[in-house]
């Protein structure tokens, strides 16, 4: 019998890529003296300038005083200022990312409220998996407003802003999730010479360089690049995850100030990681089991998590006039994923047994190029005494993923691979049994030994399927000034959307056997739209109410998730999930439009969850609904003190489960997974004099669901948490400060994400002391 598991050793040829890892200390310090011989000659060879606006016709304008808010969204689809959208959304400014010393869009979503994690393994990968509003937004995360949903983790050296869209949105984005997007906006080349980074080190081995190097070239030319190297071990665990990348991000723009403007880009991300590998849940069910803060069950002789993101954007817009531009931006993705990971599975037992913890082995290979093209004609005109603001375009992507796993013992392709025997091992026929301990596949529960030997060979099985997907999108988005008090927001979107998979080998997943060359297709169009009503009671505030709607096609996540192509039925049977979300809210401009005040109450019902009703069937009969509201306020309520604060309130429920899955069966009529009933975030500095500033901040999750039972009343969950950070910042000279954050104040033990079989424990207290500049 051939053992698989989601496991590996590195893949030939990628060792010599990645082999930073070996070096990873000489590199990081190598980067910072080059790069800053760089950078430092560069900016005291020209007369330094600090910029204050980025040029009119980039994506976004930066304020001469950095600041909290933001009044409009990078993403051109968002045709009003935010005031007058009818949606909610979050923007986390660079301010923000800075003050918080977020480095990952992890740490990001943190500083927004409503917003849980959730944790992958093999066939959902680790990666991010933010939930939004209790629904999953993993396959709706976007680089400027271009669909980013590969299977990454990925960091925010090359990012000016986060925007969250909360609510169904396919109208703006396409297929995606119910509650929401995200949308990275990145870091382009400007006018104006500037230059600027920081070098930081910190408790946990932390080590990290980012240098920001913008230069004008006159003759409406420039460039810039951003460089990243970064490394630390996990805060509070002892020989445990390691965290270690690289970035790259050149851009080139051309026809500053004129009429036509190009810009070309480039991102490039490598990663090589020793992952973490969470606390297993109990196999009856309750909190995460009860053991010392930093344990860590990963196979350090055998674990490893290496990959690479690259982007390449070429961007081409024209003004006919001041009231009408065209734009179309072509842009190539490839994404490659290569890892093996210990998963503390004790689903059958093994801990009130034998008093040990199985480490279930969890991989992928996967290898993905996407390509995608988007024109978008934009601008403004009027009917009559009506104003209108307009966005329409056209898009069209491709995708390609090969999808590829670890074996033990060898594979013969002719006999077949058993996709199942990646979840449930069989040790001697027993099982994931920790019965016969000498196969070295157990560890003590309060006491894992994360050095022991490892003797199996992992042989790579690579492209066992391909998934493509095609897709094409015609839209329509328009904000309609009947007055100066009432506005109407309009969007109408269709797409068309193909994925087929090909299995490569002969293969058995999920008791379904699949022969070589075995192919399943699913072909679909659906339209999605939004209406919202503005009223503005004056010119700095707004009241509105809203309907949007989402669609979530099958294959929509490339392999991903759960939306995968397995069988004739799903294919061919199966609707786009549909979502729909009812909001009213309001939207006020304050203490002269320096800090803005929102409020929203909201229903979002999912009609049509796809859920499996037999053996090999699937159906278009799951429903749910999330009712709750939320509450903001973010800015500078005075020349000192600035803040930005949000609360959430999540009411879900799963209305109609399947009959044929017991545990989604035990969670009909109950909260949905991965959803924070109460959540809360705070930030807020304070500048004590005119060189000193003090930060503090906090944030709440309460309580959430990961899995539920069968007949057990008692769920796998999450329990709530409170964590406090600080930051405190001296200015050293106008161009260069000190930054010292302080993160989880209390050295409090908590989980920030979880899958059904475990839950990842939050960092433990850490400091990091930087070194900000820029001239």
């Amino acid at each position: 019998m051939i053992i698989i598991y989601h496991t590996t050793t590195p893949i030939q040829g990628y060792t010599s890529i990645m082999s930073f890892i070996k070096a990873r200390k000489k590199i990081v310090s190598s980067t910072i003296v080059s790069s800053l011989s760089l950078v430092a000659g560069a900016s005291f060879a020209q007369d330094t300038t600090t910029l204050s606006t980025i040029d009119a016709h980039a994506a976004i304008e930066t304020p001469s005083t950095p600041s909290y808010t933001t009044a409009k969204s990078a993403n051109s689809k968002y045709v009003a200022p935010l005031i007058n959208t009818p949606k909610s959304v979050d923007v986390i400014s660079q301010k923000l990312l800075q003050d918080t010393n977020s480095n990952s869009l992890t740490q990001a979503l943190q500083n927004t409220p409503g917003i849980t994690l959730a944790a992958g393994e093999g066939g959902t990968p680790f990666t991010d998996i933010p939930y939004i509003r209790g629904y999953s937004a993993q396959s709706s995360i976007y680089v400027d407003g271009v669909k980013n949903a590969t299977s990454q983790n990925r960091d925010m050296f090359d990012v000016e802003q986060v925007e969250v869209t909360k609510g169904s949105s396919s109208a703006l984005s396409g297929g995606g999730g119910a509650g929401g997007s995200i949308n990275l906006i990145t870091k382009q080349a400007h006018a104006g010479d500037q230059y600027e980074g920081t070098i930081a080190g910190g408790t946990a081995n932390y080590r990290h360089i980012s240098l920001d190097a913008n230069k004008d070239f006159g003759d409406g030319m420039a460039g810039r690049v951003v460089i990243m190297g970064h490394q630390n071990d996990k805060p509070g665990e002892k020989n445990g995850a390691e965290y270690n990348r690289v970035g790259i991000a050149p851009s080139f723009t051309f026809g500053l100030g004129t009429p036509t403007r190009g810009t070309l880009s480039y991102y490039y991300l490598q990663s090589d990681d020793l992952p973490d590998a969470g606390i297993p849940f109990p196999v009856t069910g309750g909190a995460p089991y009860a053991v010392a803060k930093g344990t860590y069950y990963g196979w350090r002789n055998r674990d490893f998590d290496r990959r690479q993101n690259q982007v390449g954007t070429f961007k081409l817009e024209h003004d006919f006039t001041d009231s009408l531009n065209l734009s179309n931006t072509f842009t190539y993705n490839r994404s490659t994923t290569n890892y093996i990971a210990t998963n503390p599975d004790d689903s059958s037992g093994n801990i009130a047994k034998y008093g040990t913890i199985f480490r279930r082995a969890v991989s992928r290979i996967s290898d993905t190029n996407a390509y995608s093209d988007q024109m978008a004609l934009s601008g403004k005109f009027n009917t009559g005494n009506i104003k209108h603001n307009f966005s329409t375009g056209a898009d069209w992507s491709y995708q390609s993923t090969n999808m590829g796993i670890y074996s033990f013992n060898g594979f013969n392709p002719s006999t077949g691979l058993d996709i199942q025997d990646q979840s449930h091992n069989i040790i001697n026929g027993k099982g994931e049994s920790c019965q016969y301990s000498s196969y070295g596949y157990c560890t003590t529960l309060y006491n894992p030994t994360p050095y022991d030997s490892y003797s199996d060979t992992a042989t790579a099985v690579k492209g066992y399927s391909t998934t493509r997907s095609r897709s094409v999108g015609l839209y329509a988005l328009d904000s309609i000034e009947f007055s100066s008090q009432w506005l109407l927001n309009l969007g109408l979107r269709w797409d068309k959307f193909n994925t087929d998979v090909k299995y490569n080998y002969p293969l058995t997943l999920r008791g379904v056997q699949y022969s070589a060359g075995q192919r399943y297709a699913s072909d679909t169009d659906f339209f999605s739209y939004q209406a919202g009503l503005i009223y503005k009671p004056t010119e700095n505030g707004s009241i509105y109410t809203s309907f949007a709607t989402s669609a979530n096609p099958v294959g929509v996540d490339q392999g991903d998730g759960s939306d995968s192509i397995t069988t004739n039925n799903q294919a061919n049977d199966l609707k786009p999930e549909e979502a729909r979300t009812y909001e009213i809210g309001t939207k006020w401009n304050i203490l002269n439009n320096k800090a803005n005040v929102t409020a929203a109450v909201f229903r979002t019902e999912k009609q049509n969850t796809r859920i499996q009703v037999d053996t090999t069937g699937y159906a278009n009969v799951g429903t749910s609904r999330v009712n709750g509201f939320e509450l903001g306020l973010t800015g500078d309520l005075t020349d000192k003190w600035n803040i930005a604060t949000g609360y959430s309130y999540l009411d879900s429920k799963l209305t109609r489960a399947s009959a044929y899955d017991a545990k989604s069966l035990a969670g009909q009529g109950k909260a949905l997974p991965f959803v924070s009933k109460n959540s809360a975030t705070l930030w807020s500095t304070y500048k004590i004099t005119s060189k000193f500033i003090i930060g503090a901040g906090a944030q709440y999750n309460d309580k959430s669901v990961v899995s539920y039972l069968a007949n057990s009343n008692t769920p796998k969950y999450v329990p709530a948490y409170t964590v406090y950070n600080a930051m405190f910042k001296y200015k050293v000279t106008d161009n260069v400060n000190l930054q010292l954050n302080i993160n989880n104040l209390t050295d409090k033990l908590y989980f920030s994400n979880a899958h059904y079989h475990y839950a990842m424990q939050a960092d433990g207290r850490n400091a990091v002391l930087a070194i900000n500049f820029k001239y």
